[in-house]
């Protein structure tokens, strides 16, 4: 899957997108640059965050975005969830970063072997996770309807889902895609290739 951007490029989407798919290629190939990530970088932020862009993502420890698309200090503004889900604090976190910081990127993440996606597949945890587990069987129910059944179909329709719900459920997420001053783009994370796949819906 892949798409293009080109109804915000004039404010610079584009070329934030370009920059975190460029870094990622880097860090697949194994010659990430590790930039920002040094003493004046870190000083040079006291003072206030300037993110390029945010991120959803899981909050599994094998999927950081900061590594995964070689960015360093104040590049990315994330905020990681079990499965990528959201929820009230999610959302508000992400709509602080549109409206506040100024992104003008927005990514939902999602990853090849997502244990939250397998157990919600499998039909476990549902007592310690319910909120988790009921997010996820509604991808899973749309991947089964479309008689779909590898994970890695149910992790790319999840992706659609939380973008569904997050423009659903945000009056500050709509506002700014309609005023072209924000794109939403869906990814999946490859851990055994390290590439990101770009989603289209």
């Amino acid at each position: 899957m892949s798409e293009t951007i080109t109804s915000i490029d004039e404010n610079g989407a584009n070329s934030v997108w370009g920059q975190l798919l460029e870094g990622n290629r880097r860090f697949a190939s194994g010659k990430s640059e590790h930039g920002n990530q040094d003493v004046a970088r870190r000083e040079s932020l006291l003072a206030g965050q300037h993110p390029m862009a945010a991120v959803l993502s899981c909050a599994d420890s094998r999927v950081p975005p900061e590594i995964i698309f070689d960015q360093g200090l104040g590049d990315l503004f994330c905020v990681r969830s079990a499965g990528c889900v959201l929820g009230t604090a999610v959302t508000e976190s992400l709509e602080y970063a549109v409206s506040h910081l100024g992104v003008k990127v927005l990514v939902v993440l999602a990853h090849e072997n997502c244990g939250a996606v397998r157990a919600a597949m499998e039909g476990g945890h549902e007592d310690e996770l319910p909120h988790v587990m009921g997010e996820l069987r509604d991808s899973i129910d749309l991947a089964r309807e479309a008689e779909l059944d590898d994970p890695a179909d149910v992790e790319r329709i999840h992706v659609s889902q939380v973008i569904e719900r997050l423009v659903d459920n945000s009056d500050v997420i709509r506002r700014h895609l309609a005023d072209d001053s924000l794109y939403l783009a869906g990814a999946r994370y490859s851990m055994s290739t390290g590439r990101v796949e770009v989603l289209s819906f």
